[in-house]
């Protein structure tokens, strides 16, 4: 297996990368310390300047990619890929009609019928677009379609595209680049949530449960972006065969288990938010929350194939522990906390040779993620000990009045983070309450998927690793990531 990045491979240096020093840099998802020696400095420079040209900037180039650093840019290819489109159906005949015509007929194409109770309308709308159906005699969920789906492939590669979804010109061109690396099996999108009228699909613009973010890199548990949806993916058909398929006993969260599975067999999943593909989010409150409690029935039974995989909170000591003394509204043990916070940060950063300046920003970063962190799990989680802790306070005025204050900012603090982050058009009030009931629904659902599986695995909390002095040109991971649910 190639295990550095092909020569002709360009570099784009992530927006979170710092160079400390000519030696050391810093950033990556999780974060990372990497430290040049002197032939990786020389390889650096070359990187910097110009495409992948030799051995050393080859390898280089492959741990810049893999630990977030960098993000690599491919060389067009002299010939195009042979690519299959496959969509899985059931009924939804006019959205199987907008969908094909937004592909517009530029690659071959396979409907899978999933047991939609008109045939023969799916099939019309089918061969209107010169699409081939294959038919399943009963709904088998999207798994089953998805694999079915391949027995009629015989392409390099796969896309995979939801009925509910839209293409947009060039989508499948421009992430194929990336299969110009060997190691990479699948590479996904940005699935946006098409312009809606309703508050709930307004909600769905900013917050819908496909939508992975506006920053790329690789796919992989435990980071920024720990898993990719299946609505708009492409990949490699033989690697796909290698891995098993699509989990057919998984209903939901089958997109999840696919990655990881591909990311346990060494390779590599990217996601390129510069191609866009858009998606139909539920309009009505009731039908959203619905998807979310489904959603989160998954965790349950991913936490049984990839354990390792599903922390809902990945914790920092010393930085949960001063927000938890600030819910008591005791401000004696919060500073006492506070200052233990930045004793860990800064032997941290020494640790990882990294200058003791940095020590303020950053347990100010640690405590804000902490906070926000530890807000969503208390909603997604335990809903009523917020509630009881509103309810009852310290026997002190002032310590009630800071406690209410401090859980107030648990329970309000992420989606208000959200809201000015992404500005939404829909008001403040019903976007709060609007992402307060999709996290608890959510969380219900872990809660549902959990007593069903009898597993406390998607409930724990793991502790944080924090950063060390490495050796030239390896990394040592400190950070968390949360999972949303996958259709």
């Amino acid at each position: 297996m190639n295990t550095v990045l092909p020569h002709g491979f360009r570099l784009a240096i992530d927006a979170d990368t710092v160079q400390v020093d000519t030696d050391t840099l810093r950033g990556g998802s999780p974060v990372k310390v990497l430290r040049l020696s002197p032939r990786g400095r020389n390889a650096w420079a070359e990187l910097c300047s110009g495409p992948v040209r030799s051995a050393a900037g080859a390898a280089l180039a492959r741990r810049l990619t893999d630990v977030g650093l960098a993000h690599p840019r491919p060389p067009v290819p002299d010939t195009a890929y042979s690519v299959t489109v496959v969509i899985p159906v059931k009924d939804r005949a006019v959205m199987l009609r907008q969908c094909l015509a937004s592909l517009g007929g530029a690659y071959p194409t396979v409907v899978v019928d999933d047991g939609s109770q008109d045939r023969n309308a799916l099939a019309d709308i089918a061969e209107t677009h010169s699409a081939t159906v294959v038919r399943r005699s009963r709904c088998g969920g999207p798994a089953a379609a998805r694999n079915t789906g391949l027995d009629s492939v015989s392409t390099d590669l796969v896309a995979f595209l939801d009925s509910d979804c839209l293409a947009t010109a060039g989508w499948i061109e421009k992430l194929a680049l990336h299969f110009a690396d060997p190691l990479v099996a699948a590479v996904a999108p940005r699935v946006l949530t098409l312009d809606s009228t309703t508050p709930a699909g307004r909600y769905g613009e900013v917050a819908g449960s496909l939508d992975m973010g506006a920053a790329e890199g690789r796919v992989l548990p435990g980071s920024r972006i720990s898993y990719v949806p299946s609505a708009a993916l492409i990949v490699r058909r033989d690697a796909l065969r290698d891995i098993g398929l699509f989990d057919e006993g998984l209903r939901f969260g089958e997109d999840v288990d696919l990655i990881w599975r591909l990311h346990e067999a060494g390779l590599r999943i990217r996601y390129e938010p510069a191609v866009q593909v858009h998606h139909r989010e539920p309009q009505h409150w009731p039908e959203l929350l619905a998807r979310r409690f489904h959603y989160g029935t998954s965790a349950a039974p991913l936490a049984q194939r990839h354990p390792y995989a599903l922390a809902p909170l990945v914790v920092h000591p010393w930085h949960t522990a001063t927000v938890l003394a600030a819910v008591t509204g005791r401000p004696a043990p919060t500073a006492v906390a506070f200052g233990l916070s930045l004793w860990a940060t800064r032997s941290a950063l020494q640790r990882a040779g990294l200058p003791a300046t940095d020590t303020l920003a950053t347990t100010g970063t640690g405590l804000q993620q902490a906070w926000l962190g530890l807000g969503r799990f208390m909603i997604q989680f335990a809903g009523p000990v917020l509630a009881a802790l509103l309810l009852r306070g310290p026997d002190s005025p002032v310590q009630r009045r800071l406690s209410s204050a401090a859980v107030a900012s648990l329970l309000l603090g992420a989606p208000l983070t959200t809201y000015f982050q992404r500005r939404p058009r829909l008001d403040p009030i019903r976007f709060v309450l609007g992402q307060l009931a999709d996290h608890a629904a959510y969380g219900a659902g872990v809660w549902a998927g959990c007593l069903r599986y009898r597993t406390t695995v998607p409930l724990r909390p793991t502790l944080a690793r924090t950063p060390r002095r490495i050796g030239a040109a390896t990394a040592q991971s400190a950070a968390h990531s949360t999972m949303k649910g996958s259709k």
